[in-house]
């Protein structure tokens, strides 16, 4: 090749080179990103899938996509994390989407509504059946998009300072109990209460509160909840299997580049699947503490939870007669949920009865 021609050659190369660069930096662009969570550090499992989250993210990238993580009260109390990231205070946020049923009840879909679907359920439902896409349709009026992003798994019934064996037991009790859930309680004589995690001990202490639920074992325990309130029920049918979104500012969200776009799903995957795989992991051994601690464990016997189930089909046909977002969405997820159960009755449900079975024999 004489010498003209290699320089030529060599021109167009630098000038691909030139052209190609910026659109590489293009799609990974510098950014730093803040995401407000809804809940405290303490809580090293619902938090902590923030930090699993913000770390995938980080090391997708080589720490070009960087997301500081701010616990509860940092930025904004934890009931507010919505608002931030709606406004724009924060690019994004970890909630629990059914905090914000006072709002409008079909938040309550987005986390779980009660006598609803299990975690993996959830999951289903979430991406192969439809639940993401009529979420996000719903999540647009608050100028947020969501993915999921953790799960606690089927909570516990909660801890009451008397026992509860009948549904009379129940009329009267002051309960912190969280969401759409009290809306149901209420039905059964229950006064709801709406306190944070760190209220909840000094009122059971005090006997301005008879009765709280938080989630499982594990988060219990290191609120002390038995101390004061030794009875511990299950199954919590409200919370079937309880799930968390990353909920990101819609125009922050067009503004990103696909590459992080698709890195911001996959990474939420991942805590998704970290903080159901932990809790798993951890409740066993807490429960076992707790009931060597002097907690009585014990199932809600069979009439408070038809009376539950009785009063949760009230609420949500009054709610479906008053909100057509929530039909709309109820509509589809009873279909889901009909099919669900109709399928885990066959295998799922009878082989974990028959090991449980055998565990016991």
């Amino acid at each position: 090749m004489k010498r003209r021609q290699v320089l030529q050659a060599a021109g167009i190369g630098l000038a691909a080179t030139a052209v190609a660069a910026p659109a590489i930096a293009q799609s990974t662009p510098e950014l730093k990103w803040r995401l407000t969570s809804s809940f405290p550090k303490s809580l090293d499992t619902l938090y902590g899938a923030n930090e699993v989250f913000a770390k995938a993210v980080a090391e997708a990238t080589d720490n070009k996509f960087q997301i500081q993580v701010f616990a509860a009260g940092e930025i904004v109390p934890g009931l507010q994390a919505l608002d931030a990231a709606s406004n724009a205070t924060v690019e994004m946020c970890q909630t629990a989407s059914y905090y914000y049923f006072g709002k409008d009840p079909t938040f309550t879909f987005g986390t779980a509504l009660p006598f609803g679907l299990n975690q993996r359920m959830m999951d289903a439902w979430m991406f192969h059946g439809g639940g993401l896409e009529l979420l996000n349709e719903f999540y647009k009026k608050f100028n947020v998009y969501a993915f999921p992003a953790g799960n606690t798994g089927a909570q516990m019934g909660g801890w009451f300072r008397k026992e509860i064996k009948t549904v009379d037991d129940m009329k009267g009790l002051k309960m912190r109990i969280g969401g759409f859930a009290g809306r149901i309680m209420a039905k059964l004589g229950v006064v709801p209460q709406q306190l944070a995690g760190g209220d909840i001990y000094p009122a059971l202490e005090k006997g301005t509160l008879d009765a709280c639920e938080w989630v499982g074992p594990y988060d219990d325990e290191k609120l002390g909840f038995y101390k004061v309130a030794p009875n511990y029920y299950y199954p919590g049918w409200w919370e079937g299997g309880p799930m968390l979104h990353n909920m990101i500012n819609i125009n922050k969200w067009n503004e990103l580049p696909k590459p992080y776009q698709s890195l911001i799903q996959s990474a939420s995957h991942v805590a998704n699947t970290w903080m159901q795989a932990k809790y798993d992991a951890q409740n066993p051994a807490a429960l076992k503490r707790l009931v060597a601690a002097g907690a009585k464990l014990a199932p809600f016997s069979q009439p408070i939870m038809e009376a539950s189930w009785k009063a949760a089909n009230e609420v949500y046909a009054e709610t479906s007669a008053a909100n057509a977002d929530f039909k709309k969405v109820y509509d589809a997820f009873v279909a889901f949920r009909g099919d669900q159960y109709l399928w885990w009755q066959v295998a799922e449900y009878s082989f974990d009865t028959f090991m449980i079975r055998a565990r016991r024999g």
